[in-house]
Formats: C-alpha cells, structure tokens, sequence
C-alpha cells in the first residue's frame, strides 16, 4: 500500500497521501478557478490509477481561507465522482469563512464536515486571526451604488407591475385557468439557491410534459423556439418580456440584479465543468449580455458562458447602465422575445 502518492499538477500547492485506502488532499489557501481546475485532475487521476484500492477521499481544508465559485464547483463534481465510484467523502479541518460559505450554499448539509477544532487555551481565537467574511468573488457583488441602483428600480419596477397585475391575471385566467405566477428554484451568486418568480406563460402542468420536448440548445440548457407548452398570452407576455416583471422582487430581496448573469436551475450546474461555476461569481440578473447579444437566438452554452465572461470583464456601474438602455431598445424591435 502506498503513501504520500504524488500526482502531477500544475499547483505544487495541492498534496496528496494515501493510506490504508484513504486518500487525502490537502487544498490550498486560494481555491479559485485555476486550482479547482487542477484539483478536478488530481480527483480523476485517483480515481483511475486506485480504482476499488480507494475506499474514502478527505479534503483536507485546513488551510483554505478562500472559496469561490469555481471551488465550489470542484468540489460538487468531486463528490459526483465518489457517488458513481460508491467512495465515502468528507471534508476535514473546514475553517469559518469555507463554512461559511457552505452553509449559505445549503452544501454542509450534503458534505461530511469535520470543522476546525476550538483554539486551546489561551491561544488566539480562530475569528480574531483574520476576516471571516463571505468572499468578495467580483467587485459587482459588493458595490453599494449597484446595489442602490436595484433598489431603485426594483420598487419603480414593481409598481408597474402592480398596475400591469389585475389584466394580466385575467387575461391568463381567460387562455389558460390556473395559478397567475410560476415559480421555479434558481442559483444566484456562489449557487445560493432562490425562488425565482414571473408570470405564468406555459400550461399549468407544463414540467410533466418537458421530456416530450426536444431541447434545441446545446449543453445543459434548455429552450425550444416553438415550445408547445407556451399559452397565446404565455408568447406575447414572452415576447414583451413581461413574463418577468415579478422578478423585481427577486432584485429588491437581493437574490438578483437588475443586470448581471442567466439565473441558471440546479440541474443546469449539476451538469458543469469547473469553468463554467466561474458564471456564479456574479449575481443573475434581469437582463445582461445575453439579453442584447442573441437572446433567443443563443444556441450553445458556450455562447452563454461567453457573453457571461465578457460582462464579468467589462462590468461597471456605467456598462450596467448601458446594458439597461440596449435592453429596452431591443424589447421594441420585431424579432424579439424570449422562447
């Protein structure tokens, strides 16, 4: 049986042991996207040269005071691996800002945790020895004039919707009784998951017939140009995007921006690869580069991994701002709409 197993990575700062079927990696501090990268390799890489000699994977945290979402992302597609291999995962030595970061994600309720054990005593405290906030992923998500901004328009949002409300609920009730609003499980920033909300568009039992639509997206998304389950008023609510005017809720609770990234499902991000987490580095949005840049016309996920990039790169209150503008341009141009 061997010992101290040392795989080749391009971050000398991840180790790795083996012992008595054991096999355990020890993060870095920063475990940001490059690192997550590796540290997918290295868990591939076990998985192949130890087969059924590995019995259990620990993670070993205890020197990690950084996790975005890309991390995370590495370590969702870890445990993957451990469930079709049957291998038992937990994560060890876990300090306050990591769990703090799980535990927003609802993640310490899926992995095994072992945190940190209390200082001895007369040491220094563990939260005295530096700042054990949420990490700062993307200056956007910190930013109080971005934030005021979606207050601000948020609460003028919902008031027109507040007058839009009574004839759109009659006219859905009219095409297609049943519930005025949809509801449906989203991700935001770092994967919080959040309960998005819009106006009702398809029929009632429109997720039991979704298998017998052909998805003409490539990836792990979903759309079809044509969707039969989309109700008459569902394509003109669509098509004018007011299908998602109660999101303005969403925005004013902070789950999303007015503009930032496509809010994806949890089934979306199941399906990811470590650089496409880098998307929840940011909050979802209204609208974004997506909206102006293709919309329904988007095809391929790694459009929509581009255009999200492309608006990380570029974001400032100002860009935020123009894509505002560009949005509601679009909206009043023929061919648009969602599908």
């Amino acid at each position: 049986m061997m010992t101290g197993m040392s795989l080749n990575s391009s971050s000398p700062s991840i180790r790795t042991s083996f012992a008595d079927g054991i096999c355990t990696i020890f993060l870095p501090a920063m475990f940001a996207v490059n690192e997550a990268i590796d540290f997918q390799g290295i868990c591939r890489a076990i998985f192949r040269d130890y087969g059924q000699e590995l019995q259990g994977l620990t993670l070993d945290f205890s020197a990690t005071t950084f996790l975005d979402s890309s991390g995370l992302g590495s370590l969702v597609i870890c445990r993957r691996f451990c469930e079709q291999h049957q291998v038992e995962m937990s994560l060890q030595e876990v300090g306050p800002q990591v769990m703090l970061v799980l535990q927003m994600t609802d993640l310490d309720n899926v992995f095994t945790i072992s945190p940190q054990p209390a200082p001895a005593a007369g040491a220094l405290p563990r939260s005295r020895r530096g700042n054990h906030r949420l990490p700062s992923t993307h200056p956007s998500v910190t930013s109080k004039a971005k934030r005021l901004m979606d207050i601000v328009g948020s609460l003028v949002g919902l008031s027109v919707t507040a007058v839009l409300l009574v004839p759109i609920a009659i006219a859905i009730q009219i095409d297609d009784p049943g519930p005025i609003f949809f509801s449906q499980t989203r991700c935001s920033w770092m994967g919080r998951r959040f309960r998005i909300w819009k106006f009702r568009s398809m029929v009632v039992n429109a997720e039991a017939l979704k298998n017998r639509v052909k998805n003409e997206v490539e990836g792990p998304l979903f759309k079809n140009k044509q969707d039969p389950r989309v109700t008459r008023v569902g394509r003109f609510l669509r098509k004018t995007s007011l299908d998602e005017f109660p999101q303005f809720w969403n925005v004013l609770r902070g789950d999303m921006s007015l503009v930032g990234t496509r809010p994806p499902t949890p089934g979306e991000i199941d399906n990811y690869e470590v650089p496409a987490w880098q998307r929840l580095n940011v909050k979802p949005g209204l609208t974004g580069e997506w909206q102006v840049n293709g919309r329904s016309k988007i095809n391929k996920f790694e459009d929509v991994i581009r255009l999200d990039m492309k608006y990380q790169e570029n974001w400032s209150l100002m860009y935020d701002i123009k894509l505002i503008i560009k949005t509601v341009l679009v909206l009043f141009a023929k061919d648009s709409g969602a599908h």
